[in-house]
């Protein structure tokens, strides 16, 4: 397990690290990625204060800007996630492991807390995390809960799920409850039907994980969310981290944070 976020970064840009990031850089916030023109960053930035749970808002961009240091030293948003959706028209084009065929001087980058860095204290705490003992991504699956919508932006939210023992739930709950930005408490514990979810089995991303016997489903609200808004909002280009595939700051897990060029 790569255990510093620089070299977590270093690895990923060199595509020496292909895969999921959780697990990766333990102490180091991990966060979701959403690149948009800015002729929507406004409206998009006003989805995310709407959905705070869901969009937890940590930082943006200027429009073109590449670097970002208010999250790392050496962070170039176009080499250093393991692999970057393309969306054309709300349709899923493209898949690549870096975004220099893609850049526009107009990109406004949004980063978005993701559940993946409260992982580590549930494990510290000796709650199991399934989807890293299996060395899989996490399932995250659509819900029949609508977000707030704004201009164009709306659409169901999205929850990951993780197995919890039945007897530790509540110290899960208390838990992630210390990470806001990075989606905080579980939005549902147990029947996934209250959330329209049919089969776990089937994640809409992500593999499923086992429950075993003595484990009850938790569902956190999940990065994946403004995803499923992009694709609604249909937009000539946006890109986002293929899900499972986050930025590794350099930002400590623990809060709070100063949010930079956001109202």
């Amino acid at each position: 397990m790569m255990t510093d976020a620089k070299e977590a970064r270093r690895r990923i840009r060199l595509s020496h690290h292909l895969g999921h990031t959780a697990g990766l850089a333990p102490g180091a916030l991990q966060v979701n990625l959403v690149i948009l023109p800015s002729v929507y960053a406004d409206d998009f930035e006003a989805y995310c204060r709407a959905n705070l749970q869901a969009c937890p808002l940590i930082a943006k961009t200027e429009p073109g800007q590449t670097v970002w240091p208010d999250l790392g030293a050496d962070i170039d948003i176009r080499c250093d996630v393991p692999a970057y959706n393309v969306y054309q028209g709300g349709t899923l084009t493209a898949t690549c492991l870096d975004l220099v065929d893609w850049w526009r001087n107009d990109l406004v980058s949004f980063a978005l807390g993701c559940s993946f860095t409260f992982e580590h204290a549930l494990l510290r705490s000796g709650i199991p995390v399934r989807n890293i003992e299996a060395g899989t991504t996490v399932p995250m699956f659509k819900t029949k809960i609508e977000t707030t919508p704004s201009g164009p932006f709306g659409g169901p939210l999205v929850v990951s799920m993780r197995p919890v023992p039945t007897d530790r739930v509540d110290d899960a709950i208390r838990i992630t409850s210390r990470y806001p930005l990075a989606h905080g408490a579980p939005v549902h514990v147990g029947d996934p039907g209250a959330l329209g979810i049919v089969d776990l089995t089937s994640p809409d991303w992500g593999a499923a994980s086992h429950i075993n016997q003595n484990e009850v489903p938790v569902f956190w609200a999940c990065g994946v969310t403004p995803q499923a808004a992009l694709e609604r909002a249909q937009m000539p280009l946006c890109i986002t981290h293929c899900p499972g595939h986050m930025l590794v700051t350099d930002l400590p897990e623990y809060g709070p944070f100063l949010v930079r060029n956001t109202r």
